[in-house]
């Protein structure tokens, strides 16, 4: 039977998720991927009984990497694995803890480009002008994905959003992003009037009298879930006749790749989004890329007349 996970690793290890915390600013959700990271491969050093910071070789993290291929993991998600145990084993450098990085002269992984998967125009708008049920939480549901669509929102931006952080009269919303980051992100005028409309009679409704700061609640006046969220995204897509899986990261997807798509600054875009690096944003460009090649094969002269000669 395989020994438990090593408390000296598992102390090392909350130090460090501690510093990411206090020193680096990560997200509630970034650090919890971290633990989960680092809790695989200090259950594999159990199993194979090593207790002690220094016994960690290279050979080592290349058989735990080799064993990660086994199992049913992305590509991406092996490259971040790989990513939280490069920054602890730095940590345990920079503290004196181990004399050596296992991992320096190992290559990084290099993560696969993956484009996002987007809603098209005519989806986004059998989306968000679905019929609207009478009933608080339609009116509600209906808001928050006019907002969503309208903002480039995360999903978890979107469900802690306070009253106060939005401003009916300008039309802007003031948004705490990762790293404890604020940005100020502007509403179109459709998802200006759809909030105003919930927070002035539907929002009233669902709190019956209840103080609550949350922006979004449920009937029970309670703020309202990223699980819940996901699943009402999911039954209204049905309602609208999307068959393909629909996630809220789709939506913010959509916001950005339209944008560029209609002519809008990269910076700013990405100034939206909250993104650190550009080049995070640059993603979107290659979708706007990519559907120019499929406009170009379906209806340039020369492509179309080579697949009739096919024929």
């Amino acid at each position: 039977m395989a020994d438990s996970v090593s408390p000296l690793l598992d102390s090392l290890a909350e130090r460090y998720l501690s510093q990411l915390r206090v020193e680096g600013g990560l997200a509630p959700n970034t650090l919890e991927s971290y633990r989960r990271d680092l809790t695989k491969f200090q259950q594999y050093l159990a199993q194979h009984r090593l207790r002690m910071v220094d016994s960690i070789s290279p050979q080592i993290v290349v058989a735990f990497l080799a064993s990660l291929k086994q199992k049913p993991l992305a590509a991406s998600s092996i490259a971040r694995i790989l990513s939280a145990m490069r920054g602890w084993f730095r940590f345990l450098a920079r503290e004196g803890i181990a004399e050596g990085d296992p991992l320096r002269d190992l290559a990084t992984a290099r993560r696969p480009v993956r484009l996002p998967r987007t809603l098209t125009m005519q989806e986004i708008t059998a989306l968000l002008d679905l019929p609207v049920r009478p009933a608080a939480e339609d009116y509600r549901d209906r808001a928050m994905l006019e907002l969503l669509y309208a903002s480039g929102l995360r999903v978890s931006e979107l469900v802690g959003l306070g009253v106060s952080q939005i401003d009916l009269n300008v039309g802007c919303l003031r948004v705490m992003g990762k790293g404890a980051k604020e940005r100020v992100v502007p509403m179109g005028q459709t998802a200006r009037d759809v909030l105003a409309e919930y927070v002035e009679h539907v929002r009233p409704t669902l709190l019956k009298g209840r103080p609550s700061r949350a922006l979004f609640v449920s009937r029970r006046g309670q703020v309202l879930t990223r699980q819940a969220f996901w699943k009402l995204l999911r039954q209204r897509a049905q309602r609208a006749g999307i068959a393909k899986p629909i996630s809220p990261h789709m939506l913010r997807h959509s916001f950005a790749t339209h944008l560029l798509e209609g002519g809008a600054d990269l910076r700013a875009v990405q100034a939206m989004l909250g993104h650190a690096n550009i080049a995070t944003t640059q993603i979107y460009t290659h979708v706007d890329r990519s559907r120019l090649k499929q406009v170009h094969r379906q209806h340039f002269p020369r492509q179309a007349s080579r697949r009739r000669s096919r024929a």
